[in-house]
Order: C-alpha cells, then structure tokens, then sequence
C-alpha cells in the first residue's frame, strides 16, 4: 500500500512538472487583428506656427550664401512640428498631448486613410499636458473608449499606435513597467511607465490594453540620446478622463483648492509624529483666508488622511485636491504634535495661474558665456538657435562646453538648453549663477535642472 502511494505520488509529480504553465493573462499570438481594429482611430497632428523676426545671414562668400534671399532679414518664417493623437468621439473629439499644439497657428490632423481635417482647439491644460480639438468629418469617424488605468499592473500587455518621427500608423508594443511615476513635469505626475517603444511624434498618441481600451496617452521618454530606449511614460487614462471632461464641458479646467503648500517627509520626520513609516504631506504654509486657514490648518500639521484615502505623500494629497468638486466638504484628519485631529475643509476653486510675461533681456550678436556646475552656458541668439536647432519658443540657457571632469558629464550634452534651475525659470547667466551660489549656501545637494533636449523636456541632478 505504501509502495502504491509512492508510485501515485511520482506520477502526480510528473504530470505537474510536464503540464504548460497557466497563466493569468498569456501573451497574445500576434497583435495584428488588435492593430487593424484600433489603427484607424489613431490620427497624425501637424502644426504650423509663424514666427517673426530676423535670421542671421550666411557670410557673404560662403556654399550658403544663395539661401540668404530665402531666409533673409524681417521676413516671417514658419516652425512646423509633429505628434499623435486619437478620436474618442465619432463626432470629431480628438485627444493629443498640449506640447503638440502649444502656440500653433494652425493645426491639421491627418487620418489613416489620408483625409486631413483642420482642427480647433477646444480647450487645453498646461499642467497635465494635454488637450482637446474638434475636426468637421462628413461622415462619423472610428473612435476608441478611455478605459480604468487603475485596472492595469506592471506587466501587463500595451500597444502604442502613432507618428514617431513622422512615420504615421507605426505600431509598437511592450509591457507596463512601472506605475506611478513622478518624473518631475509638474504637480500632478502619475504616470504609467512602458518599455513599448516611444519616440518624438508619438506624443499624444494612446496607450492601448489588451482588451483595445486606451489606458494611457503617450507623453514623454527618459532617453539620454533622444531615441527610445524602453522607458516612456503615458499619463493615466483615469487622469485623461476627469481633465477632458471639464475640457469639453467648460473650455478650462476647474481643479480644486485647499490652500496649503505640503511637502513629502524622511523617517526622521515621520518618528517625530510618533509615525513608524513616512506617510503623510506635512504644511509648510497655509495660504491666508484659503479653506485650509478657515478650517485651522496650521504650518507644521501632517494631513494623514483626506477623505476616505490616506495620504502616503505630498503628491498623493495634490492629485486628491485637484480631483475634488468645488464646493464639496471633505473630512481631513491631522497630526498635530503627537495628537490627532479631524477637521472639515470646504474645497475652493483653484485659479489657474497666468504665466507670467517673459523677462526681456537684450540679446547679443555674439554668445555671452559663464561657467556653472561645470558646463559652459549662454544666452540664447539666433546664430545658437540655428546651431543646436533650438525653436524660438524655447527659453533659457544653451550649454556650449563641458567640463570633462564634472559631474554633468555624461549627464548634459552640449547644445541642451537649462530652462529651470531648482525648478524655477532661468534667462539670464546672472539668474543662474545666483541661483546656484544660493542653493550651494543651504549645503543640500545636488541641483535639480529641466533640460530641454531637441523638444523633450527632462529631469537631471548635478553635484555641486
């Protein structure tokens, strides 16, 4: 008899190790009926802008002297750019990335079947990055449904559809690497990142699940070459959703308001509420007569819990804001101290902020360079615009020389132009180099920069 159960128990053995694996969600076949049936609601976007002012002339002897009469003095010229999008709406709803259409004159979306439609703008938002036009089609067009972001995990299938560098209706596919994002773009960074191949002209474009629902809009790539190399990220179709529906509804959005700056905290921190795990936004101000002044929030408090949700860091807590309905009151709990406390907050309507006017400086003939972090910087003038292709509607300072022995070596690259230092706007050398000097004093490293590569804005941080 024991004989007979050892004998059961070597077969049963077998059978297991010889039985396929079962998995949840296998890997498709092939995604060529998924690709046929979401290609033709996938759109390319072309933009057109004109720009005035001079161009700096070839020198009179040079192989390009005869282009001065095309590019030459007070004429206007056009910028053109590229990128993706895609119709939710069979009356001509089309959603794509705002740094797409940002300060076109023009816009036209171009179908699979080689229709071209002029859009207009329907509305647009800076922070999230996106935006929504409007096109006139003589018949219904194939659109695609947003579907639960919230439902996607890391390892699952996606498909991108879109117009890398121009080539529409390219098809690319990975899985979802990572959820929850922060890549430092802005206040209300969630986002999904892929290793499905993303590259410029893709923005805007839709991430797709498996099940031909559009979880993520395509947005950005963390590259040090410029090109995919497997990390793109796509803003939450959850996100997408409650912005294009005050898009459409109101032209704007209505976020809402709190009124106190939070920052995320250390362990340290934490232990000092008597916490053992960082969790929590903690108030270092409260913006006077705002609803959190009105509800007794003070500088110092860290908000655990905002509603039903419990608050794990600062950028939890924004997003939740954000989200909320103007006029809603909402439970907010807090430790003061060591001592918990709850109190009701009215949410406000947060008044999106005006960019303010760009400072205007006097642009030399010749580049004006200063030394910082190791890398050589300069204002930016046409003759540099030209050089490193830099568009006119980019602001900041263009790195000229790097320091080989500074640790922005192998992170900066010349003709990379520095927009923001410590995540505030920089136009001139003596703004820069103030900056740094300052930050150096504090002692806190390193120096967080926005880089503006060739289009594609990126996070990077250098040693002092």
């Amino acid at each position: 008899m024991v004989r007979m159960q050892t004998v059961n128990l070597i077969v049963a053995g077998l059978v297991l190790l010889l039985a396929p694996p079962v998995f949840a969600h296998p890997a498709p076949d092939g995604f060529a009926q998924l690709a046929a049936r979401l290609s033709p609601s996938v759109v390319n976007i072309s933009t057109s802008q004109k720009v005035e002012g001079d161009l700096p002339l070839f020198p009179e002897g040079s192989p390009l002297e005869r282009f001065n009469d095309t590019f030459g003095p007070n004429g206007p010229r056009t910028e053109n750019s590229l990128g993706s999008g895609f119709v939710i709406d069979p009356n001509g709803i089309i959603i794509t990335n705002d740094h797409v259409i940002k300060g076109a004159d023009q816009i036209d979306v171009t179908f699979p079947d080689g229709t071209t439609l002029n859009a207009q703008i329907i509305g647009r938002d800076a922070a999230t990055d996106l935006a929504v036009l409007r096109v006139e089609p003589k018949e219904k067009l194939p659109a695609v449904a947003l579907g639960d972001s919230d439902t996607a995990l890391s390892g699952d299938w996606v498909l991108a559809i879109g117009n890398p560098f121009g080539l529409g209706g390219s098809l690319s596919v990975g899985i979802i690497s990572a959820r929850n994002r922060d890549i430092q773009s802005g206040l209300y960074d969630d986002f999904i990142q892929t290793d499905a191949a993303i590259n410029k002209g893709n923005s805007g474009g839709p991430l797709f699940n498996m099940a031909g629902e559009v979880i993520g809009v395509n947005s950005a790539i963390l590259s040090p070459t410029g090109g995919s190399v497997g990390i793109g990220f796509a803003i939450p179709s959850n996100l997408v959703r409650h912005v294009v529906d005050q898009l459409l509804e109101f032209g704007h959005t209505r976020r809402g308001y709190v009124g106190v700056s939070v920052r995320s905290i250390t362990h340290e921190v934490a232990q000092t509420f008597g916490l053992d795990k960082a969790t929590g936004a903690i108030v270092v101000s409260v913006t006077a007569g705002g609803p959190a002044d009105s509800a007794g929030l003070e500088t110092g408090d860290l908000i655990t819990r905002f509603g039903d949700e419990v608050i794990e860091d600062s950028r939890n807590l924004t997003r939740l804001a954000a989200d909320s309905k103007v006029g809603d009151k909402v439970e907010l709990h807090y430790i003061r101290g060591r001592t918990v406390h709850e109190t009701s907050v009215t949410i406000g309507r947060l008044k999106e902020e005006t960019p303010p006017e760009p400072k205007t400086y006097k642009v030399p003939s010749g580049p004006v360079e200063g030394q910082i972090l190791g890398m050589s910087l300069s204002i930016l003038n046409d003759a540099l615009r030209r050089r490193y292709n830099v568009r006119s509607t980019v602001s900041g300072l263009v790195v000229t020389d790097i320091d080989p022995n500074s640790d922005a070596m192998g992170k900066i690259r010349v003709g990379d132009v520095i927009e923001e230092i410590s995540w505030t706007p920089i136009a001139s050398l003596e703004e820069a180099q103030a900056r740094v000097k300052a930050l150096k004093k504090t002692g806190k490293g390193p120096v967080a920069l926005l880089i503006n590569r060739h289009g594609q804005l990126l996070p990077r941080a250098l040693k002092f």
